[in-house]
């Protein structure tokens, strides 16, 4: 087998997953989605964009706060329409009017918290973890991340809490079994889940990374079931299996901040891979001036999975949630409005 490894794009600030800045990297037309592909318009989108030319690649800084809010995450919706994760809330983003409509404000009680990684399940659920800041570089408090699910009608349930860095996550195929990386831990733990409530339960190891592998970050599942996990800091992606966490292959990139990966293209044959910039010293840098860019990785031979879209039973703006935001200049004032009177979050062990 050979595998071909093509840079794409340079992003103009550290791509999605890892807290900063925001750009995307888009063949063409718009289409979102965290590591998501959208068959649709043939796109792939890293946090958000706007409509470029046939193979054009477009990097847009995209903030639904304010400047220094990250944007965590985000998944499809519909048309023009994402489900984002900043800071520590949750939301629907329509791109064209620039408005976001917030549903819930987590972690309140943690004010170093944000959202990170997080990706749309099988019955249309959106799944995200948050994680604290680093208190120096490097240096994570262990037990502040949570795992938080939010449903149709617009609740929000934490899955689990006392994690470290909550990353990439994806179902089997039978969508059973929700695998979860846990990037403070070095670890990769699969759940049982259930499809009706989106619990989980069950936990158990997958595999537990060495340190010098790199920290695990983004998670992707290929059609054959097999797992291809991001390594950042350890400049590769490991395919391995589900079941025993046996390492598989490992494409090696051309740069050592890897941070996530997901199948693309007509077939969805082609790995896209991204990477950040952040962190690296000017003589890093100048060592890998690829840092920061999405590759292409191609010849695997095999093909992921189309991205899930996020179910609504209603548009937010059409229920009882007050202030809503009527576009991103103020995002500020109006949260401090309506989150006052948005209710609690229910933990897994309450009726939902």
């Amino acid at each position: 087998m050979e595998t071909w490894v093509q840079g794409l794009h340079k992003a103009s600030t550290s791509p999605f997953g890892d807290g900063g800045r925001h750009a995307c990297a888009k063949p063409c037309s718009t289409a979102g989605g965290t590591r998501g592909w959208g068959s649709g318009a043939q796109t792939i989108s890293e946090g958000g964009g706007r409509r470029g030319g046939e193979g054009a690649l477009v990097p847009v800084n995209v903030w639904v706060t304010q400047p220094g809010d990250p944007v965590g995450c985000v998944a499809l919706h519909r048309e023009g329409s994402y489900v984002v994760a900043s800071g520590t809330c949750l939301g629907l983003l329509d791109w064209e009017k620039g408005q976001v409509e917030w549903a819930a404000w987590l972690d309140r009680d943690k004010p170093h918290n944000r959202f990170n990684d997080g990706k749309v399940g099988p019955a249309g659920r959106f799944v995200a973890g948050t994680m604290p800041e680093a208190s120096a570089p490097g240096v994570w408090e262990p037990g502040q991340g949570s795992l938080y699910t939010l449903y149709a009608d617009r609740s929000v349930v934490r899955q689990l809490d006392q994690l470290g860095i909550p990353n990439g996550l994806d179902w089997s195929l039978d969508h059973h079994t929700l695998y979860h990386v846990d990037g403070l831990d070095y670890s990769v733990r699969a759940y049982d889940y259930d499809v009706q409530t989106g619990g989980l339960a069950n936990p158990r190891l997958v595999c537990q990374l060495e340190p010098e592998q790199g920290m695990p970050d983004g998670l992707f599942m290929d059609t054959t079931g097999t797992l291809w996990v991001a390594c950042i800091d350890g400049g590769r992606v490991i395919r391995m299996d589900a079941e025993t966490g046996t390492r598989l292959c490992t494409p090696e990139m051309p740069v050592s901040r890897v941070t996530s990966c997901c199948f693309g293209g007509a077939d969805y044959s082609d790995l896209y891979v991204t990477s950040a910039a952040d962190s690296l010293s000017p003589e890093q840098l100048l060592q890998e001036p690829q840092a920061g860019h999405v590759f292409k990785v191609l010849g695997l031979g095999v093909r992921g999975l189309a991205s899930c879209h996020f179910s609504v039973q209603c548009s937010l703006s059409q229920a009882s949630v007050p202030g809503v935001v009527t576009s991103h200049t103020d995002c500020l004032g109006t949260l401090a409005s309506a989150f006052n009177l948005l209710g609690p979050v229910e933990d897994e062990d309450k009726e939902q």
